[in-house]
């Protein structure tokens, strides 16, 4: 993911290897229109990266000094780091987008702080569906989990799911660079690496190639994942009776369509971008920022998540903290179906099931 590109990403086909005067037949969007997508933006980046600071850090604090070392454990612990380096580095992007996209920190980190996100962002998608698995696992198999579910394989599964995310971001590295626009410097990918005109079919066919190649591995295959894998467990709580209630539905539910909503238009519009000659400039240029804002704010709602959809929201009657520690917990520890009862099953499925 792009969070720095916004509307630079398809000038800098226009302005790097596509001359720049075909794009004036082109409808533009409206002063207004892009000054709100850009004021729109700048306030969703803040209120994210405000309560991913706030509610990964917590989240951190929690793990290190208040839990001991489990599974679970090890799985929020990466993903809240990997949240919160990505809220660390929102504010170059809160400068960048209120400054009507002029970059004044420079081609190194213009290539660095892509890096960066693309890496957590990358990760943080990573780990949401490996933590599925691992659901769709302790349910499925639940002897086999409970023997070889160790927390060595778990810490071993996360570096996996970072190294994973280094490569797929280190293009970032290769293709960022930064130039200057109508008076302002922009910082975007140059797929041709150049400004030799006799480059555009190449950098027009890395475009689509990385678009592509994100759009599948970043949002299709995981989503697949995901909504295969909390489908299976339902069917299987369902099927042996566990679930007393929809409740535990009700979550699976909520908790796709929250990754689908945050990631869906966002990689819709990358794909589009790919097309920019045949997609309204008005679509690409107000919702790119838009999107890309919606995507970035998926960073802050897993803590929410753990706080308001551990247990059930109306019988408040516990801290923050306390709620943070029951959502994040290993809980119940993973025995066969048979050796359960009909309660104590229903209460720990409910709880394993609600967290991605």
């Amino acid at each position: 993911m792009e969070t720095s590109n916004n509307s630079s990403d398809y000038y800098e086909d226009y302005s790097v290897y596509d001359d720049f005067t075909t794009v004036s037949v082109k409808q533009e969007p409206s002063h207004d229109a892009k000054d709100v997508a850009r004021i729109l933006s700048v306030v969703v980046y803040s209120l994210t990266c405000l309560l991913g600071i706030l509610g990964n850090g917590l989240v951190i604090s929690i793990i290190t000094f208040k839990m001991k070392k489990s599974i679970n454990a090890i799985w929020f612990l990466n993903l809240a780091v990997a949240d919160f380096l990505f809220n660390v580095f929102l504010p170059l992007n809160i400068a960048y987008t209120a400054m009507n996209y002029h970059w004044v920190f420079g081609a190194a980190m213009c290539k660095l702080n892509s890096f960066l996100l693309n890496l957590n962002l990358y990760s943080s998608v990573l780990l949401l569906t490996t933590i599925s698995l691992d659901r769709c696992v302790s349910v499925v198999l639940p002897v086999w989990a409970q023997n070889h579910r160790t927390t060595t394989l778990a810490c071993l599964i996360c570096g996996v799911d970072w190294v994973l995310g280094v490569a797929m971001s280190s293009l970032s590295l290769v293709f960022r660079d930064t130039a200057t626009h109508k008076g302002n410097v922009i910082c975007f990918n140059n797929y041709t690496l150049s400004e030799n005109q006799s480059d555009h079919p190449l950098g027009m066919m890395r475009h689509q190639t990385v678009n592509m190649v994100r759009f599948l591995i970043g949002f299709v295959i995981p989503i697949t994942i995901i909504t295969v894998c909390y489908m299976i467990i339902f069917v299987k709580l369902k099927r042996n009776r566990i679930a007393k209630s929809k409740k535990p539905f009700k979550i699976i539910v909520a908790i796709i369509v929250t990754f689908f909503l945050c990631w869906a238009p966002y990689h819709v519009l990358q794909v589009l971008e790919t097309q920019h000659d045949q997609v309204s400039h008005v679509v690409l240029e107000t919702g790119i920022p838009i999107t890309t804002a919606l995507a970035a704010a998926s960073s802050c709602m897993n803590p929410i998540l753990y706080v308001f959809m551990g247990q059930d929201f109306q019988k408040f009657k516990v801290t923050i903290l306390s709620r943070l520690m029951n959502a994040l917990s290993e809980g119940s520890t993973h025995s066969t179906l048979a050796q359960r009862s009909f309660s104590k099953m229903s209460s720990m499925t409910e709880k394993d099931t609600t967290l991605l």
